[in-house]
């Protein structure tokens, strides 16, 4: 009879204790997403391509400050910084590191072997030994890449048909970006089955776009290619004004170029790869490998023409042309 009172009391006291219980639990900390890029910080996250990362993780029902808070890290153009923020998120010990250009993802990756990585909107990550393989990545990195060779020989494409009589291309290019010989075999490869001249020309600083320009001049470009890169997007409305001023159509990737002057712009959508970064990182959250996460590419191409700088550059261009974009800009 005494060991059932006990008992009985014991029950009676956790029944008691285990609402007080239930609420004194710890509530579970934010996740810590370290974000990389070569970019310059933007004055709003809201419109710009960091913020569709953001938009996505609203979307997969996370809330920023209860569910992860992310560290900022923004090279500014300047390369070099890179492999210091890399380090200095491993030493937050965030619990994923998101990185937003190609030369971030291989700082990340030198920094650390155990943190996951997701990359986002990166050229040729094979080529650059990021990863494996598309289908299994392998290691700790995995994320969304540009599906580079049909996208250069794309936009090589579209400027023959604003300037038919083209015959020598330059492609400017940053000399700190590591992809850029690859880059520029592509644009090799593509030109050298139409009968085009590939010039190569570099500029990986402010100061040095104008002689890069005078070079493409000199040299008798017809056209100019800008190879994407961090430095050169946060530079695109000078390099717009430098291809007019040199009257030279131009064309590069991201849908910025295109509003900021350049005559088109064709390739994936930057913000939306980095919106699919956030699955990625969800996927992680819920205990995924990036070494079994396949590697995303585009499939859905857009192109952007700017009627304005066609007139400003005295060019008649096709209807057909303007039919097939995605947008055009008066």
């Amino acid at each position: 009879m005494r060991t059932r009172r006990r008992l009985m009391c014991a029950l009676g006291l956790n029944l008691l204790l285990a609402p007080l219980l239930a609420t004194a639990q710890p509530t579970p900390k934010p996740r810590r997403i370290g974000v990389l890029s070569g970019a310059v910080r933007p004055a709003s996250f809201v419109s710009s391509a960091f913020g569709s990362f953001l938009q996505g993780m609203r979307e997969l029902g996370y809330v920023e400050g209860k569910d992860f808070v992310v560290e900022w890290r923004f090279a500014e153009g300047q390369y070099d910084r890179l492999s210091g923020y890399a380090r200095e998120l491993v030493r937050l010990e965030v619990d994923v590191i998101v990185a937003f250009n190609t030369r971030a993802a291989i700082e990340a990756q030198r920094a650390t072997s155990t943190i996951p990585i997701v990359f986002a909107a990166i050229s040729d990550p094979v080529g650059s030994g990021l990863v494996a393989s598309l289908g299994r990545p392998g290691a700790n990195i995995t994320g969304v890449s540009e599906a580079t060779d049909e996208v250069i020989a794309k936009q090589l494409e579209l400027l023959r048909s604003a300037l038919p009589s083209v015959s020598r291309v330059a492609a400017l290019f940053n000399p700190d970006n590591p992809l850029y010989p690859p880059l520029v075999k592509s644009l090799q490869s593509a030109a050298q089955k139409a009968g085009i001249t590939v010039l190569p020309v570099s500029a990986g600083k402010v100061e040095e776009l104008e002689l890069a320009f005078a070079t493409m001049k000199r040299e008798h470009a017809d056209i100019v290619i800008v190879l994407d890169d961090a430095f050169f997007i946060n530079h695109r409305r000078e390099i717009a004004s430098l291809a007019a001023d040199h009257r030279l159509p131009s064309i590069a990737g991201s849908t910025d170029y295109a509003g900021a002057g350049f005559l088109m712009s064709y390739g994936g959508l930057i913000g939306e790869q980095f919106r699919r970064g956030a699955n990625y990182v969800d996927k992680i959250f819920k205990g995924a490998k990036p070494a079994d996460l396949p590697v995303e590419q585009p499939t859905r191409f857009y192109l952007t023409v700017n009627q304005k700088t066609a007139k400003t550059l005295g060019l008649t261009l096709a209807p057909a042309l303007l039919l097939r974009a995605d947008e055009v800009i008066q």
